[in-house]
C-alpha cells in the first residue's frame, strides 16, 4: 500500500450521502482493527513494541533525494512533490504498527466499529483532536476530505471512494462508511486516508495548488520553510495534539527533518562526506563495501547500521510494455529474462551479495514454492489452466549463467525463443520479424538513477548481440514522471515495494482496469483474468491460511508472465548516519521501512 506513484481509476458516480441516518446493527467499538485475527496490542497499550518511549525530543536529521519538486500537496497528480510529505507531515484517522502485517490503531479516531461482513465502517473522532493552527478536527472535515481526495485528488485515491455508497455524519463525532459491497480491507484503507481541513479549501483549487499553498494537516511535522527544487525543513510542532497519546509515544522525537534535494547520486553523497547530509540510505552493497571509509566513518562521526526485515521482495527491474506490441509475445519477453546475466551484472554493480528477485513476494511467507503448484494454490489456479502462462502451474524458475560475460547457453536459449516468436537474425545481422521490421526499442532511464545507466549499459550490449537495436536514453525528473504516466516508454526502471498484506493496491499495480488508465502503476501493461479473479478472492478472503495460498497463486501468475528483468533485492537496509542518531534495538517486522526512519530515530550526543 505504499509508493510515490499512483493509480488513475476510471471515475464512477457514486452517491455520497452528508446526513445523518439511523443505526441500523451497531458492532462494538475497538481500538484497533486487523485485516484478519485480531490486533496484538490491548486497549490499554503503552506504546508500539518498536518505539523508544523514553527517546529524548530535539536534534534534527538532513535527508538527500535525487530529483527535484514543484509541489507541496502530496494528494495532486499535478506537479511533482517530495514523496515524504505524505507520511510526515499528514496523518489519519488511524496509525498503522508496522510489526503487524495489517493492523491499524486509532490516532485522530478514538474507535472503530464495522460489522462482521464489513460492509460499513464507523469512526469516532477524539475530542481532542487538533489541525497544527490549533482548530479541532471535526467530521465536516473528515467527510469533506475524503470525498475530495477521492474525486480531486491523486486518482489513487478514487478507486477507493468509488467502492464507497455513503457517508454519514454519526452524532457529533461520528462518521460512518457505507460500502457498495462488503470488503474486509475496506475499513483499514480508509482509516489511513489523510485528512486536512476543509476551511482552508474554500474557493481554491484543490487540484491545482503548487507551492503556493501548504495543507494544513494534524500531523506532528509541519512545513517550516523551503526552497522551491532544492530543499524542504519540516519541524515539530510543539503543540501536537497527540504528543502524549499512547500510539505515538516514542515517535516524532526529532525536532526538524531537513530534505535536501540533488541532481544525481554522486552529488548527493559527495554532500554526505562533506557532512552536509546526515543520512545515507546506500542501496549498492559494492558501494557500501568500498565508498564509506572517508574521515567521518574512520572517527566515529559516522556510523554504518545494517537493519534486517522480513517483508516481501516486491519486484525491482527492467518493465517491458506490452503494450508495445514489441513485447506482447511471453517468449519475447523471456529472451529478455535470458538476455540478462544476472550473475555477471550482480557481481559487477553490487559485489553479487544481495539476492535475487526470484518472485514478488520473495523473503516472505507469500512467496510461490518452489515446483508445481499444490493444495489450495493449484485450486484457485484451475480455473484458469488453459490461459495460463507455460511455468504458472507446473513450476517456473529464473535462468542462471555461468557468470562469464559470453553467457553463450542463455543467449543460445534466447535466440531459440525468439525464432519461435517470429524473430530472426538477417544477414546484416539485425533481429527482424517475417515482414521485414527490425526488432528496435529503448530503454528509458531518469537521470540521477544510480547504478541503473550501468545496468543498462552492460544488458543493452547483450541484447545488441542477439540483433536487436537498443538505445539508451536519460532524461530528467520532470519528463521521466511524465512520460511514465503516459505509458511512453519501451522498457523503463521499474520498482513495486509489496506488503505482508497485500489488498486493493494489487489491482493498482497490475489490474487490467489500471493498464488502460493513464498514470497507472500498471506499468506492464497487463491485463489478465486470472490476476483481476484472484485479487478480487484476496480481497474476500475470511482466514488467513486462504489469503496466504491466494497470495501465492497470484505471485505465480505475476512471475511466470514475464513482466520484469527482475533485479535483486536487500533483505536490510545499509544505512550510514551522524553517530548522534538513534534507533530502537527492537525492529518491527518490516524493519527500516516507511514509519522508522525518521519516525522512530532520535538524536543523542
Amino acid at each position: 500500500m505504499q509508493s510515490r506513484f499512483g493509480p488513475v481509476i476510471a471515475a464512477v458516480s457514486c452517491a455520497v450521502l452528508y446526513v445523518t441516518a439511523p443505526i441500523a446493527t451497531r458492532a462494538e467499538p475497538a481500538h484497533a482493527i486487523a485485516m484478519y485475527g485480531d490486533p496484538a496490542l490491548p486497549p490499554d497499550f503503552a506504546h508500539l513494541p518498536h518505539a523508544n518511549p523514553d527517546a529524548p525530543k530535539g536534534g534534527r536529521i538532513v535527508q538527500g533525494e535525487v530529483g527535484s519538486f514543484d509541489s507541496l500537496n502530496p494528494h495532486i497528480l499535478k506537479g511533482n512533490a517530495p514523496w515524504q510529505l505524505q507520511y510526515l507531515a499528514h496523518e489519519g484517522l488511524m496509525g498503522r504498527s508496522w510489526d503487524e502485517p495489517f493492523t491499524l490503531y486509532g490516532l485522530l479516531a478514538e474507535s472503530v466499529e464495522v460489522d462482521e461482513d464489513r460492509a460499513w465502517v464507523e469512526f469516532t473522532l477524539r475530542p481532542e483532536a487538533r489541525f497544527s493552527d490549533g482548530s479541532p478536527v471535526t467530521v465536516e472535515d473528515v467527510l469533506w476530505s475524503f470525498k475530495t481526495l477521492g474525486t480531486e485528488g491523486h486518482p489513487r485515491y478514487h478507486g477507493t471512494w468509488n467502492r464507497v455508497a455513503s457517508a454519514e455524519p454519526v452524532g457529533d463525532r461520528g462518521i460512518r462508511f457505507t460500502f457498495t459491497e462488503p470488503d474486509r480491507e475496506l475499513p483499514l484503507i480508509l482509516g489511513l486516508r489523510p485528512v486536512l481541513k476543509k476551511a482552508q479549501w474554500e474557493g481554491v483549487d484543490f487540484a491545482d495548488s503548487g507551492t503556493s499553498i501548504i495543507p494544513i494537516s494534524s500531523a506532528p511535522y509541519v512545513v517550516d520553510r523551503f526552497e522551491a527544487g532544492r530543499s524542504v525543513v519540516l519541524k515539530r510542532n510543539p503543540d501536537y495534539w497527540a504528543r502524549d497519546l499512547p500510539f505515538m509515544r516514542g515517535q516524532a522525537n526529532l525536532d526538524e527533518i531537513r530534505m535536501e534535494f540533488f541532481g544525481d547520486g554522486t552529488a548527493m553523497f559527495e554532500a554526505f562526506t562533506a557532512g552536509l547530509l546526515t543520512t545515507m540510505r546506500e542501496t549498492s552493497a559494492n558501494a557500501w563495501n568500498t565508498r564509506y571509509d572517508f574521515p567521518a566513518v574512520q572517527a566515529g562521526e559516522v556510523v554504518k547500521s545494517e537493519i534486517p526485515h522480513r517483508r516481501p521482495s516486491g519486484i525491482t527491474g527492467f518493465v517491458m510494455n506490452q503494450r508495445n506490441p514489441l513485447f506482447a509475445d511471453w517468449r519475447v519477453r523471456e529472451a529478455m529474462i535470458h538476455a540478462f546475466n544476472f550473475e555477471y551484472i550482480a557481481q559487477v554493480i553490487n559485489d553479487g551479495q544481495d539476492p535475487r528477485i526470484t518472485s514478488y513476494f520473495s523473503n516472505s511467507e507469500l512467496a510461490m514454492r518452489p515446483g508445481a503448484a499444490e493444495g489450495r494454490v493449484a485450486e484457485f489456479l484451475a480455473p484458469f489452466a488453459d490461459s495460463l502462462t507455460p511455468g504458472t502451474v507446473e513450476g517456473y524458475t529464473l535462468p542462471v549463467s555461468d557468470g562469464s560475460v559470453a553467457n553463450r547457453r542463455n543467449m543460445r536459449a534466447a535466440t531459440a525463443l525468439l525464432e519461435q516468436a517470429g524473430w530472426r537474425v538477417d544477414a546484416g545481422g539485425v533481429l527482424r520479424n517475417d515482414a521485414g521490421t527490425p526488432f528496435e526499442f529503448s530503454i528509458l532511464i531518469r537521470q540521477g538513477a544510480t547504478n541503473i545507466p550501468a545496468i543498462a549499459e552492460i544488458y543493452s550490449e547483450s541484447l545488441t548481440r542477439l540483433g536487436m537495436q537498443v538505445t539508451v536514453a536519460q532524461i530528467d525528473s520532470a519528463q521521466y514522471t511524465e512520460r511514465t504516466n503516459e505509458f511512453d516508454f519501451d522498457v523503463t526502471h521499474y520498482t513495486r515495494g509489496l506488503s505482508l498484506s497485500p489488498g486493493a493496491e494489487q489491482r493498482l499495480y497490475w489490474g487490467s482496469n489500471a493498464a488502460e488508465t493513464p498514470g497507472s502503476r500498471n506499468w506492464m501493461g497487463v491485463q489478465n483474468p486470472a490476476i483481476d479473479a484472484l485479487i478480487d478472492r484476496l480481497l474476500s478472503a475470511t482466514d488467513r491460511t486462504d489469503f496466504v495460498a491466494i497470495t501465492r497463486a497470484l505471485d505465480r501468475v505475476l512471475t511466470a508472465g514475464r513482466h520484469v528483468v527482475p533485479f535483486w533485492f536487500s533483505d536490510r537496509a545499509r544505512i550510514a548516519h551522524d553517530a548522534a542518531l538513534k534507533y530502537p534495538d527492537t525492529l518491527p517486522a518490516y524493519g527500516d521501512w516507511i514509519g522508522f526512519q525518521p519516525d522512530l530515530w532520535w538524536y543523542a550526543e
